[in-house]
């Protein structure tokens, strides 16, 4: 039975509500993200770099991935990482080479210009999260909730994906 065709139960009906505004600010938080991300790297005149590619260079950080090890983590859609990581190499932003073991992978790493970009995200993170604590938006525990839950949902949708195949 669907709770669309059956709205019988007002509790079941309450948490869909939710559920489903939960879904929409998270959508929106990532978009509000990339913005936020943009409109830093305008005001400070770089303009060659997307805020989608300067989040995956914040990602990466310090390590040596492959395309797959990004998506494997959740950060990034398969076509969309692999032609990133290709734009971001062309530009200087990135190393790649190819793994000695499987030649098929290519293996990446910031350069000086990709840890620059990286860091530029990081103190604009940094900026933020002193922000939200001196103007009383969020505290410590707060944060550390609201991570919790979302770590529950994000093992739900996973054991989702798992168990259709």
């Amino acid at each position: 039975m669907s709770i669309h065709t059956h709205p019988t139960d007002a509790r079941a009906s309450g948490f869909l509500a939710s559920y489903r505004d939960t879904l929409s600010l998270v959508e929106r938080l990532h978009r509000l993200l990339l913005d936020v991300i943009k409109d830093e790297f305008e005001r400070l005149g770089i303009l060659d770099v997307n805020a989608v590619q300067a989040l995956l260079l914040f990602n990466v950080g310090e390590n040596e991935v492959t395309a797959g090890e990004l998506k494997s983590r959740g950060y990034y859609q398969g076509s969309n990482v692999s032609y990133n990581l290709k734009k971001l190499v062309e530009m200087g932003y990135m190393h790649h080479e190819r793994c000695a073991i499987d030649r098929r992978s290519v293996r990446v790493r910031l350069t000086g210009e990709g840890r620059r970009v990286r860091d530029l995200v990081a103190d604009l993170i940094a900026r933020h999260s002193a922000g939200l604590q001196e103007r009383s938006v969020l505290t410590l525990e707060a944060v550390e909730d609201v991570n919790a839950r979302l770590k529950r949902l994000e093992r739900y949708w996973t054991d989702q994906i798992r168990y259709i195949y």
